[in-house]
């Protein structure tokens, strides 16, 4: 993307050799052109006026970029001036804060339900409670703000959360590929898992501070909540549960996002391009890696609460199992299913048509370059 190259124009003259500079070397930096003569009566050693070498460097956005008048014709082209990082990031960070906003009340009840045991901490208490009855008792506490409750926070998470791990994925596929240039499932999946480990660690304590204004009793703010917790709890408290967190994502972006990108890789070149396509592939990996990883997240969700009787994950499950039984694990999973499934929907949609738009821009961009190049070489002439 307006990568600048040397061109080189090489015509032939009868009677001179070329003979080829050294291998891999600059050929601004050692070129030579020699050559040896037949008749004529030139003897070995002697000068000859004969030809030269001409390099001219050619900077496209310089010499034949878009005018001023072709920018406002072809809007799409000036997208190729935009770093493809930056767009990734914008547009990954629009797409999630409006995909958190829009399932924040599924999120919401999910979280109640996935707590409501180890906050209740009594025998009088029911223990769990189901879809309806969380839903209810938000609305009757809380009333209809208490499903968007601790939104904020993670919309806030989420900006950094996307460009993060969008753009790791990406970088590290690319590292991961083999000697033959192609990219292994295992390599995929190793990309995945340190794409998700990686956005997960640089934003783990607004999703702890999220979680304790979602559903501890008396905060109002953010803010209240941090200091309450450096006061109370020290700074260790905002990684509390991490090592699950790690544990939960790395296996479920890697599946993911590899399901993804395999899916859509054998579908035919005209299926590839339509969103619908996407939308559906999008659906099918988030459902599997949900299924596949959501224990952990349990296990995460109730080692982040204050006074949690939990210290490893390896203490965690058999307790949440010896009180909860196997289901409690899957505490919530109805509602997180929902969230999850149009939430990661829209994040890898947008993310794969990001990802066509800049491709489409290039060229476009390319060919407005060429015809511009072409042009003046017309006038020229």
């Amino acid at each position: 993307m307006g990568e600048e190259r040397a061109i080189l124009h090489v015509k032939a003259i009868p009677g001179i050799k070329l003979f080829e500079t050294a291998r891999n070397a600059p050929l601004w930096e050692n070129g030579r052109l020699s050559g040896r003569f037949s008749g004529g009566g030139c003897r070995s050693g002697d000068a000859a006026h004969f030809a030269c070498v001409s390099l001219v460097e050619k900077s496209e956005q310089k010499d034949f970029g878009l005018t001023q008048a072709q920018l406002l014709k072809h809007p799409l082209a000036a997208l190729h001036y935009v770093p493809r990082d930056a767009a990734i990031f914008v547009a990954g960070a629009v797409a999630g804060a409006a995909a958190k906003t829009v399932t924040a009340p599924l999120d919401r009840i999910k979280l109640l339900m996935q707590t409501h045991g180890v906050r209740a901490g009594q025998e009088s208490v029911k223990k769990a409670i189901g879809f309806i009855e969380a839903m209810v008792l938000i609305g009757k506490e809380e009333g209809i703000k208490g499903y968007w409750k601790g939104n904020l926070p993670q919309v806030i998470r989420i900006i950094p959360y996307s460009a993060v791990q969008l753009f790791a994925y990406e970088t590290l596929k690319k590292l991961f590929k083999g000697k033959d240039g192609q990219l292994s499932i295992i390599g995929r999946l190793a990309a995945g898992a340190c794409a998700g480990m990686a956005s997960t660690f640089v934003t783990y304590p607004l999703d702890v501070l999220r979680l304790r204004l979602a559903v501890e009793p008396g905060y109002r703010t953010m803010s209240e909540v941090a200091l309450n917790m450096l006061r109370e709890e020290g700074v260790g408290s905002f990684y509390y549960g991490l090592g699950p967190s790690l544990l939960g994502i790395a296996p479920y972006i890697a599946v993911n996002f590899c399901i993804f990108d395999l899916v859509k890789k054998a579908l035919p070149e005209k299926y590839r391009e339509k969103t619908q396509v996407s939308l559906l592939t999008a659906v099918a990996s988030a459902a599997i890696a949900t299924l596949t990883c959501y224990p952990l997240d349990t296990v995460r969700r109730q080692m982040q609460l204050k006074g949690t009787p939990y210290k490893s994950v390896l203490d965690a499950i058999p307790g949440i199992i010896k009180r909860d039984g196997v289901i409690g694990l899957y505490r919530g999973f109805v509602p997180n299913a929902l969230k999850n499934l149009p939430n990661s929907s829209i994040r890898l949609t947008t993310f794969d048509t990001v990802k066509r738009v800049i491709a489409a821009s290039e060229k476009e961009f390319q060919q407005i370059v060429e015809e511009n190049h072409k042009e003046e070489t017309g006038h020229r002439h």
